[in-house]
């Protein structure tokens, strides 16, 4: 294929096509996730609160006790740290 522009028009359509393939997987992928949230409501989870401890799982212990520490720093702040419940965990 010629190079109008200085552009590898094959590297850049396998580039595309690549991109392409991955984000059907992404969309496959996050279809599953939505199913597995689904399936833990019609068992009684609560999915809003599944969902945050998935994503603090994903953080090291430091990076949640120091987002604890300023959530907590925030609400005295704002006089409603009776209302946290401050669980430990």
């Amino acid at each position: 294929m010629s190079d109008p522009g200085g552009v590898a028009g094959d590297q850049l359509r396998a580039f595309v096509e690549r991109i392409e393939r991955l984000e059907e997987e992404k969309k496959v992928i996050s279809d599953d996730i939505k199913d597995v949230y689904a399936e833990a409501k019609g068992n009684g989870f609560d999915v809003k609160i599944l969902r945050k401890v998935v994503s603090l799982r994903k953080k090291q212990p430091h990076e949640r006790e120091e987002e604890e520490a300023v959530l907590d720093l925030y609400l005295h702040a704002l006089g409603m740290a009776g209302s946290a419940g401050g669980a430990e965990g």
